[in-house]
């Protein structure tokens, strides 16, 4: 499978508009951006592509990294920034079937998968099927597994993809406190995307800290909904990913190691 990191960013991206800070700035010297959530994974075997959420800058990234338009999609929570892009559908995709968790939010009274087939039942493309979470289903190719994380208020699940001997996944929006199943189900991929937001220094100018520390105090969830980049580094390490990288980064992530490894960009692109 061919991994593109066609979203790097959190909801604002980077650079974020009107933002003049140094971490900005820095990305419009180098060229590079964090756009808005997205993942796109090819099955070279059935060359078909599957989609990862749907970020609000899909035209964007399409457009500037050439990857092929979806054959299906997964959507891991209803947060605009992975979602509000289904509406590129129209006109331009004759069929997007959208697989999503059918565990109902106790938040919202509804699933992820009956809240998009609600709000998107405009899109004559787009058909939306449930799926239990830890129950692998198959699309594109691929043996899919939706993975329960914790991001409040809402559900929000990570993904699981393999597909022969190669091996995904995505932790989604998360925090640092997620379950055991679930850490076992994302365990030992071959590439591990793993949320992190920003620094764990950033923690003192969140209005609730942080949380989840490490035996040095260091805390790997900034405020609540969100992995610290110290958090992400260790998930990964618990996780025993062959490798790793960082999403849905902030601008608040200062300059001088706002582009180190393994802080990802938009455009990377990995074969499994």
């Amino acid at each position: 499978m061919q991994v593109t990191l066609l979203g790097t960013g959190d909801t604002t991206g980077t650079p974020t508009p009107g933002c003049d800070c140094d971490t900005c700035e820095r990305a419009r010297e180098l060229g590079v951006e964090r756009t808005r959530f997205s993942v796109h994974i090819h099955n070279e075997v059935t060359d078909e592509s599957l989609l990862v959420d749907i970020s609000p800058d899909f035209r964007h990234q399409m457009l500037d990294h050439e990857v092929s338009l979806p054959d299906a999609a997964l959507v891991t929570h209803i947060h605009f920034d992975h979602l509000h892009g289904m509406g590129n559908a129209y006109r331009l995709l004759s069929s997007l079937p959208v697989h999503a968790a059918d565990e109902t939010d106790p938040e919202t009274g509804k699933s992820v998968a009956e809240t998009v087939a609600g709000d998107y039942d405009y899109l004559d493309a787009v058909t939306v099927t449930g799926h239990d979470a830890h129950e692998s289903f198959e699309v594109c190719g691929f043996e899919v597994t939706f993975v329960p994380v914790v991001h409040p208020p809402l559900v929000c699940y990570g993904v699981r993809i393999d597909h022969g001997d190669a091996s995904l996944a995505i932790t989604g929006d998360t925090n640092f406190g997620i379950a055991d199943a679930s850490r076992e189900a994302l365990s030992g991929a071959d590439l591990l995307l793993a949320d992190g937001i920003t620094p764990a220094s950033r923690c003192q100018y969140h209005p609730l800290g942080g949380d989840h520390h490490d035996d040095d105090g260091v805390p790997r969830t900034f405020g609540t909904k969100h992995m610290t980049i110290e958090g992400a580094r260790d998930l990964a390490a618990e996780l025993d990913a062959d490798r790793y990288r960082v999403l849905h980064v902030s601008h608040f992530t200062p300059a001088d190691r706002a582009f180190e490894d393994p802080l990802a960009v938009d455009g990377e692109q990995y074969q499994l």
